[in-house]
């Protein structure tokens, strides 16, 4: 068995990709051609590097173990200490004792909380990973977006069949030579505005594109200088709000696709933008550094230091009082406008942190009676729910394998979807902590969403698939 440098640089880009390093995948991809090659994503397993390498030393420790059985026991017998050192061993952490545990100590799900797969429906269509999903906000129409180029709005309403389903093919398509073609990009964004009219998404290709419900391109936004990370709607329906590898971010007047204001106050990659207001934003970097800006205003009204790695994601209260920020520095940190320093400096988790989500309970929600909680997912395979006002871990939700990218707060609050590149999506009980519903996919779950009923999840995976769990058959 051999491979091409093809295969072996699409490999490296796969993990990159898979990893979270996202402006070093798209590096890699420009400088290795990746788009120019003919292998098919949606045909490479996760995690497939490292299950090459890891197969490889395997094979390299057989060798050795035909030769050296006393050195094998040796080595078993340690790695057998070390567990049981492992077991044996508590660590306390934001006043909540953590037990660890090896990754072949995989706690099982209960039988009784499985999905089974009759009462899951599975979208096939996309080419590629999907990256991204989100429910429009008004109808049971779930779009996601893919390596393929192309989003899909997929027709979710109730008493339509499978076989009759609707699938809008949104094509991502670039100017070359007078005539258009497929851009061969990543869409890795999409946002709905507020009554549900319009998608919008964000690519690789450096464009920011506007969609109506039939999937007939409305505009086309282009200005950044390479590919879109992240892509918001403000609740006005009026702007759009864009971050670029290009260190900018833009406010895009969503009736005339003109850019309305460029921002360049990062030194690096914005990886991550939230409205604060109809006009005020915060945005994220891998320069380390989290901005806050507004409309019509030529400097940030507001810097937050303290992050010593990348921020990859910052997400402001229901109320916009709180911002919330997660870093690969394994911390999780709460700012406010009123003070420089951080409130809370959130250290539990024990590797990156991808992504976080604020819970629509508390003061000036649907959910007034509720406490807000803070939901943060990380690289270690766990997520945790945090008591913001007490800067406490309330519960670590520990049934996922590996790495967590996606975590999503029913509308009501009173349920988390978690999903995992162990390809499972995870609903828990935000009181309790407790699993309650638990489905496996086909492939790492980059996405989870719920719709605005809160009776249906939906996510996206690493093989191509979309896949719904409509949680009233349950």
């Amino acid at each position: 068995m051999s491979f091409s440098s093809d295969e072996v640089n699409f490999l490296v880009y796969r993990y990159l990709q898979e990893s979270g390093f996202q402006h070093s995948a798209y590096t890699f991809g420009i400088e290795s051609h990746i788009s120019q090659t003919n292998i098919n994503g949606a045909l490479v397993p996760p995690a497939a590097l490292l299950s090459i390498l890891q197969k490889g030393l395997q094979y390299t420790e057989a060798e050795i173990s035909i030769a050296e059985d006393d050195v094998v026991a040796a080595r078993q017998n340690q790695q057998n200490q070390q567990k049981q050192t492992i077991k044996s061993e508590g660590t306390e952490a934001n006043g909540e004792e953590v037990v660890a545990s090896t990754q072949n100590e995989n706690m099982e799900v209960d039988t009784s909380i499985e999905i089974p797969s009759s009462k899951a429906t599975v979208l096939r269509g996309h080419e590629s990973e999907v990256f991204i999903c989100a429910w429009n906000p008004t109808r049971d129409l779930l779009a996601s977006g893919s390596g393929d180029s192309t989003a899909r709005i997929w027709d979710m309403s109730d008493g339509v069949g499978l076989k009759y389903r609707a699938q809008l093919v949104l094509r991502h398509c670039i100017q070359k030579g007078g005539t258009e073609v497929p851009s061969n990009k990543d869409v890795t964004s999409l946002d709905w505005n507020c009554d549900g009219s319009l998608l919008a998404t964000g690519s690789y290709d450096g464009y920011a594109r506007i969609w109506n419900t039939d999937g007939i391109l409305a505009r086309t936004l282009g200005q950044h200088k390479g590919p879109i990370f992240a892509l918001k709607w403000n609740k006005g329906g009026n702007y759009i709000l864009s971050a670029g590898v290009d260190k900018t971010t833009i406010i895009w007047d969503a009736a005339s696709g003109q850019c309305t204001q460029q921002f360049s106050f990062h030194s690096a990659p914005a990886l991550d933008v939230d409205w604060q207001t109809n006009t005020s934003f915060a945005s994220c970097s891998t320069d380390q550094c989290i901005h806050v800006c507004k409309l019509s205003i030529d400097k940030p009204i507001k810097s937050f230091q303290g992050h010593t790695n990348e921020v990859n994601a910052i997400k402001w209260d229901p109320q916009g009082n709180l911002l919330a920020s997660c870093s690969d520095d394994m911390t999780l940190k709460i700012w406010s406008m009123k003070q420089d320093n951080c409130v809370h400096d959130l250290q539990a988790h024990s590797k990156e942190i991808y992504t976080i989500k604020w819970s629509p309970t508390g003061p000036g929600t649907q959910n007034p009676n509720m406490n807000l909680i803070l939901a943060s997912a990380s690289f270690d395979s766990t997520v945790r729910l945090w008591d913001v006002e007490r800067g406490a871990c309330i519960h670590t939700l520990t049934k996922h394998t590996e790495p967590v990218y996606s975590v999503a707060f029913s509308p009501d609050g009173k349920f988390l979807a978690s999903g995992s590149f162990d390809k499972c999506v995870h609903i828990w009980s935000t009181q309790s902590g407790q699993l309650v519903h638990s489905y496996k996919g086909t492939g790492g779950i980059f996405e989870v969403c719920w719709n605005s009923r809160g009776d249906k999840v939906g996510a996206s995976a690493s093989d191509g698939s979309v896949f719904v769990l409509d949680l009233r058959k349950l």
